[in-house]
C-alpha cells in the first residue's frame, strides 16, 4: 500500500511520537510505503520513510494547524490508499487518537473562550474527524473515550478500534535489574537509603510536574531530606528549576532534556509519579508496571485503569486535591505495600497484552482499508 501519514511534530522522546514512528516502521516492515507529511522533524528519519517538512507562514499554532491540514489535502488527494493522521484534520481515512477530547477541555473555559480563534479552529478540526458524517476511522487508546467523543459528535461506534497498550520489551526488568540500580544511582550520586521518585514525559506542565514539587516540598523534614526527584522530558525546565528553588528542594531535583535510557531509570528508582492535569493514555504507567515500579498517578490518565485493575499502585481521585497527593506521596514511599505493587505489576504485564498496539492498528488498517 501507498500510505501517507500527517504528524503535527516528530521528536524522539514524546509518547504520541513513539507510537507513530513504530506504527510507520511496522509499515515499512510489510512492505508499504510510507510518506510524511509534518511541521517539524527533529532527530534521524528511519531508513525507507519518506518525509516532507511542510512549512508556513502563520504566525499561530492553530494557523499553522490549518495550514498543515490544507497541504497534507493538496499533496494526497487520489494519490494515496489511506491516509493516517496522528492529529486531527479533514479528509483522514484513520485518526490515531493520541490527544484528548478538545471539546471536552473547552467545555470546562469561560464561555468567550469558544469565540476565540484557536478554539473554533481546533473544534472544526476535531469535528472533520468525529461528526456524523465523516468517514474517518478512529483507532482509540481508551475504551472511556469513546463515550465522551460521542457525547461531543455522535460518533457512530463501528468507526472505533480499541488498541491495547504498546511497550517496548526492554521496558520488562532483567535478571540484573539490581545492578542497574546499584550503577545508576552512582552515577546520579543518589544513596541507596535515599527514596528516588521518577517522572517521565514531555510537557512539565500537563503532567503536573507543579503539582509533584509541591508534594515533595511537603513531605516529611526527615523523608523530605532523604529524597531526590528525577525528571525526564522534552521541554524547557527553566522555571521548574524556579520553582524548585523557591519550594526549598532545588538541590533535590534533576532534570533530564529526554533520554534514551529510560528503562536504567525505571529500574532504579523507587516511585513513579504522574500526577497529570489531562493525559490520554499514558504509556509510562504501563512501563514502569512493567519494571516493577509502583505508580502514584491522577485517576483522569487513560491508562490509570491498568494501574487500578493490577494493583501496582495508588490513583489520586478527580476532583484534584494537593493535599490528597501529599498525604499520599508520604504513605506511598514509607509502605511495605510497595513490594506487592510492584510484583503486582510486573505479573500483570507478563499476564496480559500491553506489547502489541503498533503491530494492532497495523493490522486494522490493513483489513479495513478500501481495495
Amino acid at each position: 500500500m501507498k500510505l501517507a501519514f500527517s504528524l503535527i511534530k516528530y521528536f524522539p522522546f514524546g509518547g504520541l511520537q513513539r507510537d507513530f514512528i513504530q506504527i510507520a516502521g511496522t509499515c515499512l516492515e510489510r512492505g508499504h510505503q510510507v510518506d510524511v507529511f509534518t511541521r517539524s522533524w527533529q532527530g534521524d528519519i528511519p531508513p525507507g520513510l519518506n518525509v516532507r517538512v511542510v512549512k508556513s507562514r502563520a504566525l499561530s499554532n492553530h494557523g499553522r494547524r490549518i495550514a498543515l491540514a490544507n497541504e497534507v489535502r493538496r499533496y494526497t488527494q487520489d494519490t494515496y490508499d489511506a491516509v493516517v493522521g496522528f492529529s486531527k484534520m479533514p479528509g483522514l481515512d484513520y485518526y490515531f487518537a493520541g490527544d484528548s477530547c478538545f471539546a471536552e477541555w473547552a467545555a470546562g473555559k469561560p464561555f468567550w473562550y469558544r469565540f476565540t480563534g484557536r478554539c473554533k479552529t481546533y473544534l472544526a478540526l476535531e469535528r472533520a474527524v468525529f461528526d456524523r458524517e465523516s468517514r474517518s476511522r478512529i483507532l482509540l487508546l481508551v475504551e472511556k473515550d469513546r463515550a465522551t467523543y460521542q457525547r461531543h459528535y455522535a460518533t457512530p461506534s463501528e468507526r472505533f478500534h480499541v488498541l491495547p497498550p504498546g511497550i517496548a520489551k526492554d521496558r520488562l526488568a532483567p535478571p540484573d535489574a539490581e545492578e542497574i540500580r546499584r550503577q545508576l544511582r552512582q552515577e546520579l550520586g543518589i544513596a541507596e537509603d535515599t527514596h528516588m521518585i521518577l517522572m517521565v514525559g514531555s510537557g512539565f506542565r500537563t503532567k503536573g510536574t507543579d503539582r509533584a514539587m509541591r508534594a515533595m516540598a511537603a513531605l516529611p523534614d526527615a523523608i523530605r531530606d532523604k529524597t531526590v526527584m528525577v525528571i525526564i522530558g522534552k521541554d524547557n525546565f527553566r522555571p521548574f528549576g524556579r520553582m524548585a528553588r523557591r519550594l526549598g528542594i532545588g538541590s533535590q531535583i534533576i532534570f533530564f532534556n529526554g533520554r534514551h535510557d529510560v528503562p536504567r531509570f525505571l529500574f532504579s528508582a523507587d516511585l513513579l509519579l504522574h500526577p497529570a492535569y489531562r493525559e490520554t493514555a499514558g504509556i509510562v504507567l504501563i512501563e514502569a508496571m512493567a519494571a516493577g515500579l509502583p505508580v502514584l498517578v491522577t485517576d483522569i490518565c487513560g491508562y490509570s485503569a491498568y494501574i487500578q485493575q493490577a494493583g501496582a499502585g495508588q490513583l489520586v481521585p478527580s476532583p484534584f486535591s494537593q493535599e490528597t497527593l501529599n498525604r499520599m506521596l508520604v504513605d506511598m514511599l514509607t509502605s511495605e505495600q510497595r513490594y506487592n505493587w510492584a510484583a503486582n505489576g510486573r505479573n500483570y504485564v507478563l499476564e496480559h497484552d500491553v506489547f502489541s498496539m503498533h503491530a494492532r492498528a497495523v493490522d486494522f488498517i490493513e483489513a479495513t482499508i478500501p481495495c
